[in-house]
């Protein structure tokens, strides 16, 4: 492949960049990463850049720091200029470990018993942004092998997808555990044929006591023609739920319990939900056991995962070495807490939405992607937000405040204004004059205008004029000003539209809507807001709009009235 001039320049001011900030020679993934974010067109063709960039870097090291430096000066200052400047902390993700040539495989693996919730989105996001950099394939992986405890919602797969696509994510390939089933059945029998793997018949209990006590339980020794013996039975169906584990052998001295003889497989004689498994199997492979197998035979080259599971690679890296395989690349990241929702699980969610806590899962109180979406969150914020957020092991514990703010970016100048008054009161305008007024769509874009028909009567936020007193002078937003005469009951009376009046004065500026408006209604995380808002608002369905002076909402009906979910201030 032929590279451009402008590529290899980019290439190499990189190279340089890396070598004189570290004073040594340049790293080829740090420089891979950098290259493919700068040159979107590249990233296809990784395993043919890989070895320009190795040359790249050849030549470059060919030289020493003060050349380096002189270089770049030449080539890309502002460069120089970036590393001299004092930043903030890195935000977004570190380059992978990558070899010449490699093209990276990764994946997301989740459950499908719900849809996708923000704790889910950043292994989407991230896995997905790291092939998009360095070329290759991304993988969703559905992990539905629990028909029981985990028990998979037939839904949720076409839900994951469809926010998977939603976040610009779309897998290359999709995969589903529960189609190979007998794959699993292949590679357990040969750890059993190999003596690395037994069938148990402890009570959990009574493992628990010879594993505590790092002794091997009574069918440890079992030979591999015992153990194909009871496999076969296993699979057959002949044993019931808890009768009988397969355990792989590790080291029953290990200081870690947890990685002692872990379980490999159970009997579940729960039927699948998927039509095409049903009942068809009653031996099921534990998370550990499938995730190793499918991480082998899918290629995978990187695995991110929770710092919780790195017992999961020392029980998994037991299989690889009886088998002969190399561990892909793993890297561990902390939890993620956000403030508003607390701790949370799918399952607890899905059990409170069946209990009618909620009303489905995009409720706007919960941390779904569905509610998210329907709310008016836009999939670029979301996808900022995660990689901003990177790569480490710490905790992390976040407030929504920073999704939004990313998602104000997006929305601000491309949601039209109109006024929705919540908890109306009705006021009587003394003089007031009939008229049409025309108000802009946006203070700032140039994108027309409202026109609002007004009458003698206005509709105004209760909050705004319970605490009036007679003499109260108050600015109608875009209209007329007033002056309140009387409090009980409540009127008032128009004295003029000078906004310079309005001023001089320290009016209080409210907004209001007219009489005929129509009834809208807006569900938010806090509760339902009832109220009334201007009839053009039903021009806007599935658009994000800003209701002045209470926030961004996205319209979600106009059927009968507006139904509006609320976004973010």
């Amino acid at each position: 492949m032929t590279l451009s001039d402008e590529d290899k320049i980019t290439i190499e001011k990189f190279a340089l960049q890396n070598a004189v900030k570290y004073g040594k020679a340049p790293q080829l993934g740090a420089v891979m990463g950098k290259v493919m974010g700068s040159c979107p067109h590249l990233r296809p063709l990784s395993k043919e850049v890989g070895p320009v960039i190795q040359h790249v870097l050849d030549e470059v090291m060919k030289e020493g720091p003060e050349e380096w430096q002189a270089r770049l000066e030449v080539i890309a200052p502002e460069l120089i200029e970036e590393l001299n400047t004092k930043k903030e902390p890195d935000k977004g993700l570190k380059p992978l470990d990558v070899k010449e040539g490699e093209s990276v495989v990764m994946r997301f693996a989740p459950n499908p018993n719900g849809p996708p919730t923000l704790g889910s989105t950043r292994g989407i996001v991230v896995n997905s942004e790291y092939v998009k950099r360095y070329g290759g394939k991304f993988i969703i992986r559905f992990d539905d092998t629990d028909p029981q405890t985990k028990r998979p919602m037939l839904e949720a797969y076409d839900w994951y997808l469809e926010d998977c696509e939603w976040l610009d994510a779309k897998p290359d390939e999709v995969v589903i555990a529960s189609d190979n089933m007998e794959v699993y059945y292949d590679y357990a029998r040969q750890l059993l044929e190999m003596g690395h793997a037994y069938v148990c018949f402890c009570e959990g209990g009574d493992f628990k006591k010879f594993k505590d006590a790092k002794e091997p339980c009574p069918h440890r020794d079992h030979a591999p023609e015992v153990n194909l013996e009871h496999w076969d039975k296993m699979l057959a169906g002949e044993y019931e739920e808890k009768a009988a584990v397969v355990r792989i052998k590790t080291d029953i001295e290990h200081k870690d319990p947890a990685i002692r003889d872990f379980g490999a497989f159970r009997i579940v004689k729960t039927a699948h939900p998927r039509p095409e498994v049903d009942d068809k199997y009653v031996v099921w492979p534990l998370l550990d056991f499938e995730g190793a197998i499918e991480d082998h035979v899918l290629g995978m080259t990187h695995i991110i995962r929770g710092k919780d599971l790195m017992d999961s690679e020392k029980r998994q890296g037991y299989i690889y070495n009886y088998l002969g395989w190399e561990y892909p690349k793993t890297t561990h990241w902390g939890r993620v807490k956000m403030h508003e929702f607390g701790k949370f699980s799918t399952s607890g969610l899905r059990q409170s939405i069946e209990d009618g806590e909620y009303s489905g899962w995009d409720d706007p109180r919960l941390p779904t992607l569905r509610a998210l979406r329907r709310r008016g969150i836009k999939p670029e914020a979301i996808r900022k937000f995660m990689i901003d957020m990177g790569v480490g092991e710490t905790d992390v514990s976040l407030s929504m405040d920073t999704l939004y703010a990313e998602n104000r970016k997006i929305i601000d100048t491309i949601a039209n204004r109109y006024f929705f008054v919540w908890d109306p009161v009705e006021l009587d305008v003394e003089d007031a004059v009939c008229c049409t007024v025309n108000p802009s769509l946006h203070p700032s874009e140039d994108r027309g205008v409202r026109c609002i028909d007004i009458g003698s009567k206005l509709l105004v936020c209760k909050s705004d004029i319970e605490s009036a007193e007679v003499g109260d002078m108050l600015r109608m937003k875009d209209l007329y000003n007033i002056e309140i005469t009387s409090v009980s009951p409540l009127k008032c009376k128009c004295i003029g539209d000078s906004m310079e009046d309005a001023k001089s004065n320290k009016m209080r500026i409210i907004h209001w809507v007219p009489e005929d408006g129509i009834p809208v209604k807006v569900l938010a995380p806090q509760g339902e807001f009832i109220g009334i808002g201007e009839k053009q608002i039903v021009d806007e369905l599935d658009n994000v709009v800003q209701f002045e002076r209470f926030g961004f909402c996205r319209i979600d009906s106009v059927d009968d009235g507006v139904v509006a979910y609320f976004t973010h201030k």
